[in-house]
């Protein structure tokens, strides 16, 4: 009889102790599961946080106007042709850029340039286009409505014969007709104004090109 009891009692016992021992790799896989919780609800709110932030900026980028031309100014040669003193940034942005000239002779600008093989246009070009066929060593013809028709057609004629050069009106500049290179411009009476040919030999390709060589095809064509 008392050994049966002795039995009992230690059956008891071992039941008891493989409970305590349940219980506590319970314990142990709540308190793993909770941690496990925590890490990665933290990991969702810095990586929600990090992902907010990354559109923030993208937004930022595609959104928000900048002068890209820095400091700087035009100091107008003996020959008449206005150099731009100062740096000229030469980011690819999806943004408008405010320039510091109009038309603008350098600065951030859209990664597509405008086709600049002798193309002449009919409308007003996206500057930040325009902008990169100058970093590319385009000559850029441009002409408000006080140009007089027969310079415009002369002009367009020779634009037409010229690889690296396009042509566009441009409502807001300030002289009939002008001429841009990267970080040079200047104005020119009409298309027989023989400061059109130096422009041209000088700037075409010349040595202000940031990017000597590169395409003026394959880009946009309006």
């Amino acid at each position: 009889m008392g050994s049966a009891n002795k039995s009992s009692t230690d059956r008891k016992a071992r039941i008891e102790e493989m409970r305590r021992a349940e219980q506590a790799r319970e314990r142990r896989n709540r308190v793993l599961t909770i941690a496990a919780s925590v890490v990665v609800v933290a990991g969702l709110v810095v990586g929600g946080v990090v992902l907010v932030r990354s559109q923030d900026d993208k937004g930022s980028d595609t959104a928000a106007a900048s002068d890209s031309s820095g400091k700087g100014k035009f100091v107008t040669g003996k020959d008449g042709v206005k150099t731009w003193e100062g740096k000229l940034s030469r980011n690819h942005v999806n943004k408008a850029v405010k320039y510091a000239s109009e038309p603008p002779v350098g600065g951030d600008h859209n990664q597509v340039w405008m086709n600049c093989n002798g193309d002449v246009y009919t409308e007003q070009l996206n500057n930040t286009n325009a902008v990169h066929s100058l970093e590319h060593g385009a000559v850029w013809v441009t002409y408000n409505a006080d140009a007089k028709k027969a310079d415009i057609d002369a002009l367009a004629a020779k634009v037409k014969k010229t690889p690296y050069t396009l042509m566009s009106p441009m409502d807001d500049q300030t002289d009939p007709i002008m001429l841009s290179a990267w970080g040079h411009q200047r104005t020119v009476t009409g298309a027989s104004d023989p400061n059109v040919d130096t422009f041209f030999q000088k700037f075409v390709q010349g040595e202000q090109t940031p990017e000597p060589g590169a395409a003026c095809t394959n880009g946009l064509s309006k």
